[in-house]
């Protein structure tokens, strides 16, 4: 059997003066080494996707993190300069893949950005610069280090006992690398709240009425996939969910040739 195929959308960015569609190594190398599975980087445009072409071909669905944020219109707020920056082209193809697989039972894993693009695509909202309320910590990326130190994990999250992250990495506390100046501020009606940090900031989340895995979470596993316990068995739940799914898809039945 060949290996089953998720599909990552891509970021806006500007190199050279040319305008690039990219996705970060971490993710795919996580994907493909850690879940077990091919990645496709899917183009962001603005207009004129087909979501379920997209879907029809692929058995899994990987949202990745991004230094751009979910632009503030998408949950009913007004942006300003500190809520940037934003990738219009980027919300607008991640958002409806999001529905759509929750809707058609494709698994999903989403990261950082993904969890909250996943929670603004079921209604909910978000939370900019986090670490200037009350009594939240300051959960940036530190100053002054590689990205070995950037991305090292220091934090702890407590998961909740019977969530779904439960099942995978079991109840109790983990220790995270989670780097972000936004967070879930309402969740939206469709998710469960699975683990949170010791100021109670939203950390990870699960589709409650989903037929599939569909889950988030706000730290990186993706950057030690392949060797921290925590981060390797959530990229191979997520690998088992998208190689069941494709099992159980309907083989593709070559057309005959004709003489």
């Amino acid at each position: 059997m060949t290996k089953p195929i998720v599909a990552i959308p891509a970021d806006i960015r500007s190199f050279d003066g040319a305008t690039w569609h990219a996705v970060q190594h971490q993710y795919l190398r996580a994907a493909l080494n850690a879940s077990g599975v091919m990645a496709f980087i899917i183009p962001a445009f603005e207009e004129g996707y087909d979501t379920d072409a997209i879907l029809d071909r692929v058995d899994g669905l990987l949202v990745s993190g991004s230094a751009s944020n979910v632009h503030p219109s998408l949950y009913g707020a007004e942006a300003n300069d500190k809520d940037g920056p934003f990738d219009p082209a980027r919300d607008a193809t991640s958002l409806p893949l999001i529905r759509r697989a929750i809707d058609r039972a494709i698994p999903l894993l989403a990261i950082c950005r993904g969890i909250q693009e996943l929670n603004v695509a079921l209604g909910g909202s978000l939370a900019s610069e986090i670490q200037e309320q009350p009594g939240i910590w300051d959960h940036r990326r530190p100053e002054g280090v590689d990205r070995d130190g950037m991305y090292a994990i220091r934090q702890t999250v407590h998961v909740k006992e019977g969530s779904c992250i439960a099942g995978i990495l079991g109840p109790g506390e983990i220790r995270v690398n989670s780097l972000h100046r936004q967070a879930i501020a309402r969740t939206a009606p469709r998710l469960q709240v699975e683990a949170i940090a010791e100021d109670g900031t939203v950390e990870a989340v699960s589709v409650i009425d989903a037929k599939a895995f569909a889950v988030g979470v706000q730290w990186h596993p993706e950057y030690w996939a392949e060797t921290d316990k925590s981060s390797n068995q959530l990229f191979a739940a997520f690998g088992d969910a998208v190689r069941s799914y494709a099992a159980a898809k309907l083989p593709v039945i070559p057309a005959q040739a004709t003489a």
